[in-house]
């Protein structure tokens, strides 16, 4: 268990609306008056951006290239000499690591399987047997349509979707707002007072896997920013959806507080923004034309941090492209920040550059 874990749940429970309430009661203040050091107080984040002018081709990732990426990445982010030393920093060889991609939006706007394959490879070298990794995404269609079947079997590992392994009676997020369960939810067709109140966990994440690395596309989210890390794993990881995705602020609230669930949060040991392309226009629909190449892989072991760096990028591209604006609500981040899930302010977020 995270030594956080403890301090999640209060924050989550009763302590975080109080803070959320204060924050906005005194909104009214005069907060140039404060110092900084006492406005703007917490930890910072690290973020190792690798960039290469030769990681695609006609919008496709030069595979060798891509590769060789992403050794840079993870050697540099964790200080190791070595690759192996690198990947067994963050996982053992008695592992079972759970590799989570976006695949919805398919192979070129969605987590390109040739980044995905980078970091198989990078786990086989480290020692990891092929069947102690899953490549994962919440559906077994999406991850077809992707290609992800492909690399699958061309290294001997696992691929699963997350709804089709089933629900963990036992793990579970729960709130007052009741959804309307479709076909597939753990408790669909069932009847009584409690019903629709709990958004359980797959038994593949809660129950398989040990170890998770998030790997995102740089891919707009008109209501959240970025289908990034947070939204990623979180909407990935439960079922009963359907309750959080008609309003923002229930979105915001729901999905940190499913990412903290320590049968998910505890689990993550790396993350990886794949911005080779950033898709500013068109969410989980694959719009190259609303694209700019950018030649860049993320890591971070602080998934909001990451998302927060995406949303500005995203913005950038907008600006550069004359793109219609998009405000989305960055609450949910915000409250990321509270449960300690990571870095939010981007004053607070160090990126170093790798070539």
């Amino acid at each position: 268990m995270s030594r956080n874990a403890p301090l999640r749940r209060t924050l989550s429970r009763w302590l975080l609306p109080l803070l959320c309430g204060w924050l906005l009661a005194q909104s009214g203040l005069a907060w140039a008056a404060v110092p900084s050091s006492f406005a703007n107080p917490g930890p910072r984040a690290r973020v190792v951006t690798v960039q290469d002018a030769d990681a695609l081709d006609a919008f496709r990732p030069r595979p060798a290239v891509v590769r060789a990426m992403v050794d840079r990445g993870i050697t540099n982010l964790t200080g190791k000499s070595s690759l192996v030393a690198a990947w067994r920093s963050l996982v053992s060889t008695q592992d079972i690591v759970g590799i989570k991609v976006f695949s919805a939006p398919g192979p070129n706007s969605g987590t390109r399987p040739d980044v995905a394959a980078a970091v198989v490879e990078g786990l086989l070298a480290a020692g990891l047997p092929p069947k102690n990794i899953i490549v994962w995404d919440r559906e077994t269609a999406d991850l077809r349509l992707a290609g992800y079947f492909d690399l699958a079997e061309r290294y001997g590992i696992r691929v699963a979707g997350s709804a089709q392994a089933g629900w963990d009676d036992k793990s579970y997020y729960e709130t007052e707002v009741i959804g309307n369960l479709v076909y597939g939810d753990h408790e669909f067709g069932l009847k009584g007072d409690r019903i629709g109140r709990r958004s359980f966990v797959s038994r593949l994440v809660s129950r398989d896997m040990t170890k998770i690395i998030s790997i995102t596309p740089l891919l707009n989210h008109n209501d959240v920013g970025v289908s990034g890390h947070l939204y990623g794993l979180a909407t990935g990881s439960v079922d009963n959806l359907v309750r959080f995705e008609a309003l923002p602020e229930r979105m915001a609230r729901a999905i940190p507080e499913i990412y903290a669930l320590e049968s998910i949060s505890d689990k993550v040991v790396l993350n990886i923004t794949d911005a080779l392309i950033a898709q500013y226009e068109g969410g989980e629909r694959g719009l190259l034309h609303y694209s700019a190449i950018l030649n860049q892989l993320r890591f971070s072991k602080d998934p909001v941090a990451l998302d927060m760096l995406s949303i500005q990028e995203l913005d950038r591209q907008r600006l550069a492209a004359e793109a219609p604006t998009v405000k989305p609500s960055l609450d949910l981040y915000e409250t990321a920040a509270l449960l300690q899930l990571g870095v939010s302010d981007l004053k607070r977020i160090q990126v170093e550059k790798v070539r």
